[in-house]
């Protein structure tokens, strides 16, 4: 037998709970910092609940990019709240404690959202990419039945992966320890505690991150492709400037979701820390979700104008009742 695997069977465990020390040591910082979530989550959920308001009451608004547009905020909404809410009572607390279940349930859903989230923006270039290239036939073919297996399988990939990743993690035994060096059940850490040989879980990762998250990617860089070649041919500065207008937002998103991928996932072990590796999950859980319903509303015609449409609905309803 080999000192590791006597190493694992002498200290496998199954801990009961786990201890979340990775804010521990911003010490009197947590209440500054507590203020500073708390107003993030509350934005992000009037933001994102506010997006899927509007484009219920607006029929204007109900075309695949929009109908996309719902399923991407449930997901924005379903990430911060698996982890921003234990986040705030462990800023408040002296013990920052989580359950076994509770663990499982954090992981289970920040991959969840996460794969799924990556597929569903691979969808929606594909839908821009048809809506430039192939005008004429994009109602044929971005059909509700087109859109709703589009938006099925991005939930159905993250739903299963996330099932198979988290039974995977929690049926492995851990090494005795139950403080994890983080602030919500992140894989990277889990995994560092497991009493089993590191490379099934390096390769299973592997296979995740290259089919479900790089997978996408390329399909989003295809399809711009496609879409810059198109516009660039397009006659006039001012089509041009409306046919790149209607692509910026989902730019925006994309860039913003995989570049802050590429600095937790691909960073250089070397110059990372556990404090860095924290600042960028946040941005990941906390400050993401509450950007993105900025980011299609303050450049969108259509979401202002029907955001004026419903209040003006809403006080005209007022004034008559009144």
């Amino acid at each position: 037998m080999t000192n590791f695997e006597s190493y694992s069977a002498e200290n496998q465990t199954i801990p009961d709970v786990f201890f979340l020390v990775g804010i521990s040591y911003l010490n009197k910082l947590q209440i500054l910092l507590f203020a500073v979530v708390l107003v993030t989550y509350l934005l992000t959920l009037f933001g994102n609940l506010l997006i899927i308001l509007l484009i219920k009451l607006n029929p204007s608004l109900h075309t695949p990019m929009y109908f996309f547009l719902v399923n991407l905020s449930v997901l924005e909404i379903c990430c911060t709240t698996s982890v921003t809410p234990q986040l705030l009572v462990h800023l408040l607390v002296e013990e920052k404690t989580i359950s076994l279940l509770g663990c499982a349930a954090q992981l289970y859903f920040f991959v969840l959202t996460g794969l799924a989230t990556c597929c569903l923006l691979g969808g929606m270039a594909y839908d821009r990419y048809v809506a430039i290239c192939h005008p004429l036939h994009y109602t044929t073919i971005m059909n509700s039945r087109v859109c709703a297996l589009l938006a099925g399988a991005s939930w159905g990939i993250g739903i299963s992966v996330a099932i198979v990743h988290t039974v995977w993690i929690f049926s492995l035994p851990f090494c005795g320890s139950k403080y994890i060096p983080h602030y919500f059940c992140y894989t990277e850490p889990l995994q560092k505690m497991l009493c089993t040989d590191p490379w099934k879980n390096v390769i299973f990762g592997l296979s995740v991150l290259v089919l479900f998250v790089i997978g996408p990617f390329l399909l989003i860089v295809l399809s711009y492709i496609r879409i810059i070649s198109t516009i660039l041919k397009l006659p006039s500065a001012e089509g041009r400037r409306k046919a790149f207008s209607t692509c910026s937002s989902h730019l925006t998103v994309v860039t913003l979701l995989y570049g802050a991928a590429l600095l937790s996932d691909l960073k250089l072990k070397s110059s990372s820390t556990p404090e860095s590796d924290q600042l960028i999950s946040l941005m990941h859980t906390v400050v993401t979700p509450m950007l993105n319903p900025i980011i299609y509303s303050l450049r969108n015609k259509e979401v202002k104008g029907a955001f004026r449409n419903t209040v003006g609905k809403a006080i005209s309803s007022c004034s008559r009742r009144y």
